[in-house]
């Protein structure tokens, strides 16, 4: 028997249209100072020369396992990866971030120590298109289980999901990734996952996390946001005894449906005004359906707390009639 028969890990990462940083990000894992791993990579439908790099790679090293199908998106194939993958550790790894060379020997060490947790994840350094360092706050994600839960309360960061390694059976054990959370699939699963094992990050940064346009976070805000938004709402549920009422959908219904759903009134508002808290400081967010949610949100009465500098933050942004138009609600609203 050979190790790539009984992997200690399984390296599990999904590609659609990724040729920009594929090949920095596979280069990355090869070079890992831990080698007893299979490299499950699933090719999601891509239609640039993603195919070819991958085919190149695999021929290269026999440790990576290429999937290829039709698209269906991240949800689906981060459960494919799932369910193929022969080792009982999965690290999770996205086709444009950097993994530094000691991550899976580093987080490997911790889960063999210490059995009762179930998750690890790393802090990052974040890096521009390039590979500059970005200019953002740091995350600094929970080092310990108890900070985690903290976090949670407090509505902080959780886990840098592409630096994350888990045990498969938990996360199987908990039904995977939720196909309604899309854009969001990982915050759910963390938040499912608290109940059941414990969850934290090392200290050491591990991952060098990219930050460009074109990535989920910047093309999705207001669907993340909100999706965030209602996944903590259901983490509540359940930590109060209550039934989840997420739990069999298979995609979150409109934000009006809300208060049905979770059979009380005010949840939508609630909602809306948590999301709107997040999207003010979001470009993509403000350009999106998530600017009509901020104005349906003050409209309602809810807190205006940073939407004049908003209105000067969109006339930057070259959207003067948005300008305009918060600034009307805003002073509307101050009249009323």
């Amino acid at each position: 028997m050979t190790p790539e028969d009984h992997p200690k890990l399984s390296v599990a990462m999904s590609v659609h249209d990724g040729e920009r940083f594929l090949a920095e990000a596979i280069d990355s894992i090869l070079a890992q100072s831990f080698g007893n791993f299979e490299f499950l990579i699933l090719d999601d439908g891509s239609r640039d020369s993603s195919p070819a790099i991958l085919a190149e790679f695999a021929a290269r090293d026999r440790r990576i396992r290429l999937i290829r199908r039709e698209n269906r998106g991240l949800v689906a194939s981060l459960n494919q990866l799932l369910a193929e993958a022969r080792a009982p550790l999965v690290a999770r790894m996205d086709a444009d971030d950097v993994a530094l060379p000691t991550r899976f020997s580093r987080q490997i060490a911790f889960l063999d120590a210490h059995p009762d947790y179930g998750v690890i994840g790393s802090r990052c350094d974040d890096i521009d298109a390039e590979g500059a360092p970005y200019a953002i706050r740091p995350s600094l994600h929970p080092t310990t289980h108890e900070g985690f839960l903290a976090a949670i309360a407090s509505q902080e960061p959780l886990l840098c999901h592409p630096s994350v390694m888990y045990r498969r059976e938990i996360v199987l054990a908990v039904g995977g990734y939720h196909a309604a959370f899309r854009h969001c699939e990982d915050l759910d699963l963390w938040l499912r996952l608290a109940s059941v094992t414990r969850l934290a990050s090392l200290e050491e940064p591990l991952l060098r996390y990219r930050h460009y346009p074109e990535q989920v976070s910047s093309r999705h805000a207001t669907a993340q946001q909100t999706g965030a938004a209602i996944a903590r709402l259901a983490w509540r549920e359940r930590t109060a005894g209550r039934p989840d009422p997420t739990a069999t959908l298979s995609a979150l219904p409109p934000l009006d449906a809300l208060d049905a759903l979770f059979g009380r009134a005010g949840v939508a508002r609630e909602v809306r005004a948590l999301v709107s808290g997040e999207l003010i400081y979001s470009p993509a967010g403000m350009r999106d359906e998530g600017f009509d949610l901020v104005l349906r949100h003050l409209r309602e009465g809810g807190a205006r707390g940073g939407m004049w500098r908003t209105v000067a933050r969109l006339l930057r942004l070259g959207e003067p009639v948005r300008a305009l138009r918060l600034a009307t609600t805003l002073a509307t609203s101050e009249a009323a």
